[in-house]
């Protein structure tokens, strides 16, 4: 267990009182001002792992008072938008994929959308250069948000009341957090950034450095937070908030509407669900690549030797890095928004398309992106992950997005909450790659109202038909490959949750045509795959996975080791 939380001078506050008495307070369920991390656990009975130790605690609040996975699911990501403004959010948007104890699959899409005003062209300059500091950054940058509409759309799973589920966000925005030092540093980091994409002042930026130990105080946002809370969905997209929303756009020359932010709708999907050594799993359809990746990549290297090659070797690493390359290459033609683009589903994932992509795989040598294209078909990183488990059977797993770390670094005067930079994840021009270097074409070219192509991958795995695990990281077009690995470090080789999480990871998407490669990853397989012809770029941390794992009838929880990761249950 890791302590990271410091005294600080207590000061006497009356917390806002919902039907019960609230979760979050000092000597409360969550207390804000002492906390610490746990990484790793057993739990008996439910469990929630995000990306911040308040969060998960608020998860496992709501449950111990009677809520299920998906009250915790929407407690938690509410409290993600006060306490991890990095990537938690109600200004950017998400996937959720869940298994009710029924047996019953959800797929809920709340991914941002582009703006009525949006257009192909519209971060291209009249050369026809692409302007990334557009699509990436400030006003222009952002989507239609979704996470809200989404959170709505999952209440009917939920049983306790929606004005309880939000409160402990509420408290934790109105009355203050401690914050970590990985958060000051963020803070800190950012704060030009901050100063030149906004117009009014905000929560995120003082004149001394942040520190840890800090108290974060955001009063717009608990304002912001309260109206969701009395009046719903439309708390959010019409009455005051929405006019914030707009003010903002148009001091920042962004092109999102009342119109736009009144016709998000969240939507429904048919979740993607296939086989892999026995094991049933259950991911995302389109508009995110991430399960449609996962598909190929796992039924990809299912007919080699994957155990008796041995985990880490440089046989297995060659393969999956060219299962990884095919996938790849395949998103940058094939996937886009289903609503707008015919995606080939159907063949992408069959065994017959697949079996032919490994076809010019040769062992011991290097593939080569410029030779390796998409197949042949004949028709028409800043994120971050809640998996549930609870006492039902019920598993949720959600992924939800701001883009960029701080997203499009925009906050709505007077409603406090970052907006997201999702308009970087179209294609804005063929052949120039997104912020994660990333390229695509006409299937993730803008539309009004299309929704851009994810990489997020929310994934569930079952075994003989029961509960097994419930996973998903953030990293932008690193999750599905970080997911991928996960599967394979606890189905080919029986890993702990804690390992297949916290294990060295590599990374190739087709372009640009490298492995990327943890620090830590193992010398000797490095300078063998270097042998072979492979371009090679060590870097930092990939993805931050949660997963929850069955374990002889226990929940065994794992939080990644690269951030302030919490696992939290009972």
């Amino acid at each position: 267990m890791k302590k990271i939380c410091l005294l600080v001078s207590f000061v006497a506050v009356t917390f806002s009182c919902t039907a019960r008495q609230p979760i979050v307070g000092a000597g409360k369920e969550v207390d804000p001002y002492h906390y610490s991390i746990t990484k790793t656990a057993l739990f008996s009975k439910a469990s929630v792992v995000s990306a911040h130790p308040l969060a998960s605690q608020v998860g496992a609040a709501v449950m111990k008072r009677g809520g299920n996975a998906f009250d915790a699911m929407i407690a938690t990501q509410l409290a993600l938008a006060v306490v991890y403004p990095g990537a938690g959010n109600i200004g950017g948007g998400g996937f959720l994929i869940a298994r009710k104890a029924n047996g019953q699959l959800l797929s809920i899409d709340y991914r941002e959308q582009a703006p009525a005003k949006a257009h192909r062209d519209m971060y291209l300059d009249s050369a026809g250069n692409a302007l990334t500091e557009l699509s990436q950054n400030g006003h222009l940058s952002s989507g239609v948000p979704g996470t809200v509409a989404g959170l709505f759309a999952a209440m009917p799973y939920a049983k306790l009341p929606f004005a309880e589920l939000i409160q402990p966000a509420i408290d934790l925005a109105e009355f203050g957090y401690v914050i970590t030092e990985e958060e000051a540093a963020n803070f800190n980091a950012d704060k030009n950034d901050f100063v030149k994409y906004n117009t009014q002042p905000l929560a995120f930026v003082k004149q001394v450095a942040w520190k840890g130990g800090d108290t974060l105080v955001q009063k717009d946002l608990a304002e912001t937070l309260k109206r969701i809370r009395d009046n719903g969905a439309k708390g959010f997209y019409e009455g005051t908030t929405a006019d914030l929303i707009v003010a903002e756009m148009q001091r920042g020359k962004g092109c999102i509407t009342h119109e736009d932010l009144k016709n998000y709708r969240a939507k429904e999907r048919e979740p993607l669900t296939f086989t892999y050594r026995g094991y049933q799993v259950i991911s995302f359809p389109p508009p995110s690549s991430g399960g449609l990746l996962l598909v190929q990549m796992l039924k990809m290297i299912e007919p080699f030797p994957v155990a008796r090659y041995g985990f880490h070797s440089t046989e297995l690493v060659q393969l999956m890095t060219e299962a990884e390359r095919r996938a790849y290459a395949d998103r940058a033609e094939y996937m886009g928004d289903p609503d707008f683009w015919n995606v080939p589903v159907k063949t992408l994932t069959s065994d017959a398309y697949i079996t032919a992509r490994m076809k010019d795989f040769v062992p011991g040598k290097a593939g080569k992106s410029e030779t390796i294209k998409a197949g042949i078909i004949k028709e028409s990183e800043e994120t971050t992950h809640i998996s549930i488990m609870d006492a039902q059977g019920n598993m949720v797993a959600v992924t939800t997005t701001l883009n960029n770390h701080y997203g499009s670094k925009t906050v709505v005067g007077g409603a406090g909450f970052l907006l997201n930079d999702e308009m970087d994840d179209f294609s804005i021009k063929p052949g120039v790659p997104n912020m994660y270097g990333a390229v695509g074409g006409e299937a993730n070219a803008i539309a009004p109202g299309k929704r851009m192509l994810s990489s997020m991958a929310p994934t569930l795995l079952l075994k003989n038909n029961k509960p097994y695990a419930v996973m998903g990281t953030p990293g932008g077009t690193t999750i599905p490959t970080s997911v991928f690995q996960t599967i394979v470090n606890m189905v080919d080789f029986n890993m702990s949750a804690a390992d297949a999480v916290n294990k060295p990871k590599f990374h190739h998407q087709w372009l640009p045509d490298l492995i990327y490669m943890e620090k830590d990853f193992p010398d000797v397989t490095a300078s063998a795959l270097e042998k072979m012809g492979y371009q090679l770029d060590r870097r930092g941390n990939i993805g931050r996975t949660e997963v929850i794992k069955m374990n002889n009838g226990k929940l065994e929880s794992a939080a990644d080791k690269r951030g302030d990761d919490c696992v939290a249950g009972f």
